[in-house]
């Protein structure tokens, strides 16, 4: 399932379509809503594209909670 978005942007604001989707599905990554592969479906781009890009809306690749790492090393 899906949800429809509409948007009025003002002139004023010079970004486009692609622009958009990349950083709403970075912020989306970055809160851990959504999983690497969809958030690189949802900005039209494949995964290392997308992870190539990340850096410039200041989202780390690395997105795993300190928790979980120290629950793997216990693990180890």
């Amino acid at each position: 399932m899906s949800k429809k978005l509409i948007l009025e942007i003002p002139d004023s604001v010079e970004v486009d379509l692609q622009e958009l989707r990349m950083m709403l599905a970075a912020q989306l990554y970055d809160r851990g809503q959504l999983a690497m592969g969809k958030a690189a479906a949802f900005a039209g781009l494949d995964k290392r594209a997308f992870m190539e890009r990340l850096g410039k809306y200041g989202v780390s690749v690395f997105n795993y909670p300190a928790t979980d790492l120290e629950q793997d090393l216990r693990n180890a």
